[in-house]
């Protein structure tokens, strides 16, 4: 069976004078940053699409930002989140007047950066639950059409899967709605994103999820958290991680002391099934009480050696 790679998703923020800064702001922090990941084991680096044009004005391109990677050990970009903001009145998959917008948006955001050599464009398939509620069948049923539609474009188009990451503040959240979701999209061109954490904070078992959804399963986000949302934290807007009374973080690294997921289950669940290819670490916001280069080196630690004795 193929080893497993493990890939960084980057929210890094470093201490400065100034504050937590980030690696876009400097070469000299992208190069700390890239340095660090890389030491402690990392071989493939996750990014949202907007980071990218920064990429172009320190590096030239996308694909001397590639080689550059490579240069230092880090083998590819792997995964592309899309930061879309929805509004029902331009790009909502809620609303099926906006889907070709939202197809062709996708279609110019993939056409100018084809250096990229990602294997997923993961995005979250409806808007906030604020903004969607209530949330009735027929618009679940618009967001799998619309990303159908999305899918079977990137796919054919760039050869990069579409796949849905659902946050627990995401309109298509609970157990019921998720299933619905992947009744009604297309199992050819819409996979799923498993986020650990997210779904134990939604109240959902990330184990047994993957178990139900495991062939259409296109990667991961491994990350750890001590707490399910009791107060209705999901309907905060604008962001619910950071506005929820009942904590100020929500997430934390693998092995973490409380935590919920229960990652051992998970990764004989991925050994049972066959699954190859990518994880990807993440640490969001994690400097609310803590720090990045801290957390990044805990959680490979502790895939090295819990979880890879496991796979092995």
């Amino acid at each position: 069976m193929t080893a497993l790679r493990w890939s960084y998703m980057d929210h890094w923020r470093a201490d400065s004078p100034r504050g937590p800064v980030t690696q876009y702001t400097a070469r000299r922090h992208m190069d700390d940053f890239v340095k660090q990941i890389s030491a402690v084991g990392f071989e493939g680096l996750d990014m949202f699409d907007f980071q990218v044009f920064a990429l172009t004005g320190m590096f030239g391109s996308v694909a001397n930002y590639q080689d550059y990677l490579r240069d230092h050990g880090i083998g590819k970009i792997v995964n592309l989140f899309r930061g879309i903001m929805y509004d029902p009145r331009l790009a909502d998959p809620h609303v099926r007047g906006t889907h070709h917008e939202i197809v062709e948006s996708t279609r110019r955001m993939l056409g100018m950066w084809q250096a990229l050599e990602i294997e997923n464009l993961i995005v979250m398939p409806a808007s906030l639950y604020t903004a969607a509620a209530p949330v009735t069948d027929d618009k679940i049923k618009a967001a799998a059409e619309c990303w159908s539609r999305v899918g079977e474009m990137t796919l054919t188009e760039f050869g990069v899967r579409t796949t849905a990451h659902h946050e627990f503040f995401c309109a298509i959240r609970t157990e019921s709605d998720i299933r619905k979701f992947y009744d009604w999209s297309d199992p050819r061109y819409v996979s799923f994103f498993c986020d650990t954490a997210q779904h134990c904070i939604a109240g959902l078992d990330p184990v047994a999820l993957f178990l139900d959804l495991h062939e259409r399963c296109s990667g991961f986000h491994f990350k750890d958290t001590r707490q399910v949302d009791t107060t209705q934290a999901y309907r905060h807007s604008p962001d619910a991680e950071l506005m929820a009374p009942q904590t100020d973080r929500w997430f934390h690294e693998m092995g973490t002391e409380g935590g919920l997921v229960d990652f051992p289950r998970l990764m004989r669940a991925l050994r049972d099934t066959g699954y190859t290819g990518w994880i990807t670490v993440e640490h969001d916001k994690a400097n609310i009480g803590g720090d990045y280069a801290e957390a990044t080196a805990l959680s490979m630690w502790y895939a090295r050696n819990v979880l890879s004795e496991i796979r092995a």
